[in-house]
């Protein structure tokens, strides 16, 4: 039987990654109400499938502030950009793979 081609064969980036290795950033501010609400979702979501999660504030990192300032808050799964303002609990839970 002929070997498979390399371009029909399983890689292993197709996987499921460990919930240990990924990670969660939430990019906002104090006072930011919707911020508040994506911190609860992202709270929620990572605690269940035991994904850990950070969060960082625009406005101690000027470098985020001038990224991220109009969409805060700003959800990175795996430091890519995943929401922003209005976080879905389903979303957030299939990028992780839950």
């Amino acid at each position: 039987m002929a070997a498979m081609t390399p371009l029909l064969r399983r890689s292993g980036g197709n996987r499921p990654r460990d919930p240990g290795d990924r990670l969660v950033t939430l990019i906002g501010k104090p006072g930011c109400h919707l911020c508040d609400d994506a911190r609860a979702v992202v709270a929620e979501v990572c605690a269940e499938l035991g994904v850990p999660w950070e969060e960082r504030d625009i406005t101690s990192d000027q470098a985020l502030h001038d990224e991220y300032w109009e969409q805060i808050p700003v959800v990175l799964v795996d430091g890519k950009q995943h929401d922003f303002w209005r976080v879905k609990r389903e979303r957030l839970r299939a990028a992780l793979g839950g």
